[in-house]
């Protein structure tokens, strides 16, 4: 793995890595921070928030590294740019970009971890969790996603009936399916409509901050599988277990599937129908013209 990541980086390829890893770094830390201080500390942060910091984090990211890599930020946006707009993203890059995403995500989780690892434990001690046993998801969830949220409906067998692993990963793949259609649409040079690269991401990130806001008290919204994953093995190895991985009901995979399927299907829709009904309408314009 080390050589095989050192002969893509060898490319020419090091910046995109490096942009990668720091974007994602920035997205996760941030979002996943917001998170641990709704959870953690008590702080009068609502759903709304969290959301609208989730979305700063993204267009904070987008603008520190979308001249460099651009700013996939998400390995379910990196493949379906690699499968619906091979020119401007070919495939052999998407393993390096994987690679970077989840690196960053790991990284931020660390940080979340040991930002506010005194106040996880006050947290725990107050209500009676113990890590890698059922309801420590109650804490994990700062850092990997759950379904349905525990934070809003609990983690006993009530709250499992509510939504199954197969339902939890439909809305991710419907989540992830309108940011990437988003993501194009805003980024087609071929929507005249679409707003210049300097205002773009603050679109990109409001349709982050919308979609948490409607669908994280059911899978809390994760719509990346480097945001859930990398964050994910860090609570893992930090004593959370099998409530980290694979989760209960085995269902981590949701987060990973459901994205990256989501993703295809929003880059599918854009490419296959708007987009080529902007290419129709902008060649008529011209022969009006």
């Amino acid at each position: 793995m080390n050589r095989m990541l050192q002969n893509l980086i060898s490319r020419g390829n090091g910046g995109k890595f490096i942009a990668e890893c720091i974007g994602t770094f920035l997205l996760v830390f941030f979002g996943t921070g917001s998170v641990a201080t709704a959870v953690f500390t008590g702080a009068p942060v609502g759903l709304w928030q969290v959301a609208v910091i989730w979305g700063f984090g993204l267009t904070f990211a987008i603008y520190a590294t979308a001249s460099i890599s651009g700013a996939h930020l998400n390995p379910a946006v990196s493949l379906a740019m690699a499968v619906f707009r091979s020119k401007e993203f070919p495939g052999s890059q998407l393993l390096l970009y994987w690679i970077a995403q989840f690196t960053g995500a790991a990284i931020a989780g660390i940080a979340v971890l040991l930002s506010f690892s005194k106040f996880i434990e006050r947290f725990e001690t107050e209500h009676g969790l113990i890590r890698g046993q059922d309801g420590s998801q109650l804490s994990a969830m700062a850092f990997g996603e759950y379904f349905p949220n525990p934070a809003v409906f609990g983690t006993d067998a009530s709250a499992f009936e509510l939504i199954s692993p197969l339902g939890a990963a439909s809305i991710e793949a419907f989540g992830t399916a309108i940011l990437v259609f988003m993501i194009f649409a805003l980024t087609d040079k071929q929507n005249r409509s679409a707003p210049s690269s300097v205002i773009a991401p603050f679109f990109i990130g409001f349709t982050l901050a919308a979609l948490i806001s409607l669908f994280a008290p059911l899978t809390q919204a994760g719509w990346n599988p480097a945001r859930d994953f990398g964050p994910r093995v860090i609570a893992w190895l930090a004593g959370w277990d099998s409530m980290a991985i694979p989760g209960p009901r085995d269902g981590f995979w949701v987060y990973i599937i459901g994205p990256c399927i989501g993703g295809l299907v929003g880059g599918f829709i854009y490419s296959n129908l708007l987009s080529k009904a902007h290419i129709f309408n902008n060649s008529l314009t011209e022969k009006q013209n």
